[in-house]
């Protein structure tokens, strides 16, 4: 069993940025894709952003060039850099862990998923 812990979600005005991070613990052949999900208030769990082992990353179109995906498989972290956010990225983020590829994680679903992280931005 893998357990999933975010940080680092908080409060800020519009083009501001956070740095969400993802604390895995548990078993270690979980992670060759690890994603970033937003669930925001009444809305349906949305994919963010992707990274595979090799460093491979994929992105939604709603933030491509704003956020950044990237992990550290030594120290079981992955993160969400976030600049430039806006008002439709309020949400809570929840980050993911599959240990399938993340062509077919995006497409049957991750194995694990953290309790998630606020990120709130006020217009």
């Amino acid at each position: 069993q893998v357990q999933l812990q975010e940080s680092g979600g908080g409060s800020v005005q519009a083009g501001g940025s956070l740095r969400l991070s993802c604390t895995a613990s548990g078993a270690t052949d979980y992670n060759r894709c690890m994603g970033w999900f937003k669930e925001g208030p009444g809305k349906e769990r949305k994919w963010v952003a992707a990274i595979d082992t090799g460093g491979t990353t994929t992105y939604d179109d709603s933030v491509k060039g704003r956020f950044i995906i990237s992990r550290d498989d030594a120290k079981k972290m992955t993160y969400l850099q976030m600049d430039s956010l806006k008002f439709d990225d309020t949400a809570m983020y929840r980050c993911g862990a599959s240990r399938s590829d993340c062509g077919a994680a995006l497409l049957f679903g991750f194995h694990y998923l953290g309790q998630g992280t606020q990120v709130t931005v006020s217009s």
